[in-house]
């Protein structure tokens, strides 16, 4: 499977539905796409025919306004958002509103809007899988086996709520829950230098985590942290994952105004052209990926 083609198909949906919508983040989804694809085709346990399985690896985007990202990885992994819901980012009573929504999109685990609350809510996710081992799981059998991956910027870390959710999960020794850190030193006000130079790692290394870095660019690296991570079964995991905003954007890449605004026609169209996609066709899935939906289906049903 071709992740980098994949993650480089997510850039393209992301642009095109953040530039149609006239409104939107393509910034993160562009960053964040060699990340994604890794965890989705790569990773996750996850079944698209059943979102209610209950040992399914759960993910969560605790920056919810990178939905553009989710929905991308969802389309293409199979669940009930389709090409169309796509071009209907951010149009009122949509499948794909600006901020994932649980109970209303297929395959999103929980809403989230507020910075850090998904961190939160992926440590109390954590905090169930744990119990419910502890529980059911028999020596001979293990029921209840599955990783907690929540993704997370600057601004989450920023948050009061992340810091008191992260110093307890370091406290519970939670190993299966495995947080990836979208570092890229750029907020919507300008460069992190304005307000947020702390060190992340040494403050979650003194919380009791794992702490790891990688390319964020770099398919192989990734892979080598999270595997680095499920290994560990002492301490829960922050992949520190260095990326660029705008990742793929001709001028804008590394750019705050990527974060919270359309690209713009032209910046979509280099973007495009550096992709090798066609400039005139929007939303854009090459013949050899169109059968990925199905493939992520069949593999999702014999993990069961």
């Amino acid at each position: 499977m071709d992740l980098q083609k994949i993650a480089n198909v997510v850039r393209g949906l992301a642009a095109d539905g953040v530039q149609k919508a006239k409104s939107g983040h393509p910034g993160a989804p562009l960053g964040l796409a060699d990340v994604g694809s890794v965890l989705y085709f790569d990773f996750l346990k996850h079944n698209p025919t059943n979102t209610k399985w209950p040992n399914r690896d759960r993910f969560i985007l605790s920056g919810g306004h990178g939905s553009m990202l989710l929905y991308s990885l969802l389309h293409l992994s199979g669940y009930q958002v389709s090409l169309d819901d796509l071009k209907d980012f951010r149009q009122l009573g949509s499948n794909t509103p600006g901020h994932p929504e649980y109970g209303d999109t297929d395959g999103v685990e929980t809403t989230t809007g507020p910075l850090g609350q998904g961190i939160a809510n992926a440590v109390g996710m954590a905090i169930g899988e744990k119990m419910a081992a502890a529980r059911f799981n028999k020596p001979d059998r293990n029921i209840v086996d599955h990783y907690t991956y929540v993704l997370c910027g600057d601004g989450d870390l920023m948050e009061g709520v992340s810091a008191e959710a992260s110093s307890l999960v370091g406290h519970l020794q939670l190993d299966k829950l495995i947080m990836i850190y979208d570092s890229n030193q750029i907020t919507i006000e300008g460069s992190t230098e304005l307000a947020f130079t702390e060190s992340v790692k040494d403050r979650y290394i003194a919380y009791g985590w794992q702490v790891l870095e990688a390319d964020g660019h770099n398919i192989s690296e990734l892979q080598k942290a999270i595997a680095e991570a499920q290994k560990n079964t002492t301490q829960p995991s922050l992949i520190i994952a260095h990326t660029q905003i705008g990742k793929g954007a001709p001028t804008k890449v590394g750019l705050a105004e990527t974060h919270g605004a359309p690209l713009g026609e032209e910046e979509v169209a280099g973007l495009k052209e550096a992709l090798g996609f066609p400039v005139d066709q929007d939303f854009y899935i090459p013949d050899e990926l169109k059968n990925l939906p199905e493939l992520m289906r069949q593999k999702g049903e014999g993990l069961e």
